[in-house]
This record gives C-alpha cells, structure tokens and sequence, in this order.
C-alpha cells in the first residue's frame, strides 16, 4: 500500500507562524500542482504561469529566481497578455510556481524531443525548427544525476552536439510533435546503411 501523508489541517497563516510552512505546501500546493499539470501539461502550465509573472515582474512577492525562469518564455504582447494572467494572491502564485518547477526537474529527458531555449541560439537559428533537439543520452538527461550535459540531434537537420539541462525550456508532449519531426527523428535515428564492398577498394586486385 502506499504511504499517504495526513492532510494537514491549519492556514498558510498559521502555518508561517508555526515554521511549518513546508507541511502545508506538502498538503496543498504540490497535489494542487500535480492535479493541474495532469489535466493542462507542462507547456501550457509554464507559459500562462510566465505570463503572470511577466506581468507582474516589478511585484516583490515574486521571487527572483522565479522571474528569471519566466523571462525564458516568450509571451504574447502586453495588450493580450491580461488573459492569461492568474488572479490568485501573488504569494501562493510565486509558490505554485516553485513546487511546478519541482514537478518539471523531475522529469528524465532521454529519448525526448525537447525545446532549446532561443537565448543560447545564433540569431539565424531562432527558429521553432531550430529548437527542437532529440536527447539521446547524458547525466543531464536525469533530474538527480550530478552531470548536466544531454547529447543528441538537432530535429532539423541531424547535427549532433550537446547543450546543458538548463538551456532547455522543456520536453514536447507526443501529440504536440510536428510530423516533419517525428519524420526526421526517425531518420536520424536510423543507423548508416555499410557500403556493399565494406568501403574498401584494393587497386590491382
């Protein structure tokens, strides 16, 4: 049987008073986390959580490193914006935030196509083609592993190279996969056919 943790059953307010503001975020903000990221996925749950923050980017109750991380997303213009903004109180926004980011870290990235983010591109390749890059294998490929380098290919045109876990943005959801990629993946991942005379040509024989 799995262990259940007992809900715990006092306010936030209470609880920061108490110094046990972990317990309750245990009870209330990583299930509430899990539920939404379940239902909505990752992508969709990081942008409209970005937008808020971007939003509100001069609010104190955000933390900093909680900026930073939503300044990696691009979000639509200020005048269209506003419709994805969360309307809870900005400090239980700021730890959602964080516990989402958890969830995310956790997450084993071999044999994904996964989304560079377009900061650490060359201005020609700031394209959502140039972004996706198939993880073949690394420690940063793992959440727990001390490395942080993934291996793999460029979905666009098969170069091979590495980037660090934290130039990612994150992981595509299979559905979310265009066809030309899931084409190219395929293909690339499809080892060289050897030459029929093994490569090798012996001259006077």
């Amino acid at each position: 049987m799995p262990e259940h943790k007992p809900l715990y059953i006092y306010s936030l307010k209470e609880a920061a008073e108490w110094g046990e503001k972990d317990e309750w975020r245990e009870s209330y903000l990583e299930i509430c986390a899990n539920e939404v990221i379940e239902k909505y996925g990752f992508d969709r749950v990081n942008f409209v959580l970005a937008a808020t923050v971007r939003q509100g980017i001069s609010d104190g109750r955000y933390s900093e490193d909680n900026k930073n991380w939503a300044r990696r997303f691009s979000v639509m213009d200020k005048e269209n914006a506003w419709q994805y903004n969360v309307r809870s109180h900005p400090g239980l926004v700021n730890l959602f935030i964080a516990d989402a980011r958890r969830l995310w870290d956790r997450l084993d990235y071999t044999d994904r196509i996964l989304v560079l983010d377009p900061s650490i591109l060359k201005d020609e390749s700031k394209t959502p083609q140039d972004q996706l890059f198939y993880a073949e294998h690394g420690n940063g490929c793992r959440p727990d592993s001390l490395g942080t380098k993934v291996f793999g290919f460029h979905v666009s045109d098969g170069e091979k190279g590495y980037y660090r876990r934290t130039d990612f943005i994150g992981a595509l959801k299979e559905e979310f996969v265009p066809e030309w990629a899931k084409e190219n993946t395929q293909k690339y991942l499809e080892p060289d056919e050897p030459a029929e005379d093994g490569g090798m040509t012996l001259g006077g024989m």
